[in-house]
């Protein structure tokens, strides 16, 4: 089979802590004849992935490069940081960079924050994932800064996680290479926007209702015309009689 004879199929990737369920359902729903494939794929090698055609576009962690890339800002997360449940920072709401200076705070190689300067101290070893990291924060090795989505995807009973009001935070975007926008790739973008299956700007649109048939107003016959005409009704007639009020009768003498 030729690559014109193949059926159409998109390919989308996806970084860890992004959730593309929403926008997976109403492709299905669009376009329920092309089948959306899900890639999961790490931050690192995300970008390499497009480039090379493995997937058709995908959720990324920003930044992204404008050189041969094209990227859609979604949202920028919290960044929040993963302590045992018993750990003094667990009776707070809210702590800061500054607050974390004691404590071994891990630095995965799968981080995806841009830090000018690490809060903490330093662990011996650098943990291969973000996952190993949970591990290691749930064994008491140490503390870990994270996007809140990711907090979330590793999460374990015994360990709970705070907002850091001046960590750098991490966005999200949808990517996809500048010389391979294809329909599929607009049609997914439509999606992501928000765009109606409607909306000029997309591709995808559904068929047109036929026009509403004008109702036609009701004739008047030539006897109400005429009526109209002669402000008579032309039920009673012209000649009748109008009415009047009767006098009294005249006494006999």
């Amino acid at each position: 089979m030729t690559g014109s004879d193949a059926s159409p199929s998109f390919r989308l990737a996806y970084v860890p802590g992004v959730t593309p369920t929403k926008w997976v359902r109403i492709w299905n729903e669009r376009l329920p004849d092309v089948p959306l494939t899900l890639v999961p794929v790490s931050p690192a090698e995300a970008f390499d992935l497009l480039r090379s055609g493995g997937a058709d576009a995908g959720f990324v962690r920003l930044p992204v490069d404008r050189t041969d890339l094209s990227a859609i800002p979604l949202y920028t997360e919290t960044t929040v940081v993963v302590v045992p449940k018993d750990h003094v920072i667990a009776a707070v709401d809210e702590v800061s960079a500054e607050d974390l200076a004691d404590d071994i705070v891990l630095h995965p190689f799968d981080d995806t924050l841009d830090w000018e300067r690490r809060p903490g101290l330093a662990a011996n070893e650098r943990p291969a994932t973000t996952a190993d990291a949970v591990e290691l924060v749930a064994a008491g090795v140490g503390l870990l800064v994270v996007p809140q989505s990711l907090a979330r995807l590793h999460h374990r009973k015994d360990l709970t996680y705070r907002p850091v009001s001046d960590a750098p935070e991490s966005g999200v975007a949808l990517s996809w290479p500048q010389d391979a926008t294809t329909d599929l790739v607009e049609d997914f973008i439509g999606i992501v926007r928000g765009r109606t299956v409607n909306s000029t700007r997309g591709r995808t649109q559904a068929p047109a209702a036929a026009p509403a048939t004008p109702k036609r107003k009701p004739v008047a016959s030539k006897a109400s015309k005429a009526g109209k005409a002669t402000g008579k009704s032309p039920r009673s007639g012209s000649g009748g009689p109008k009415g009047g009020k009767r006098g009294k009768p005249r006494r006999r003498s």
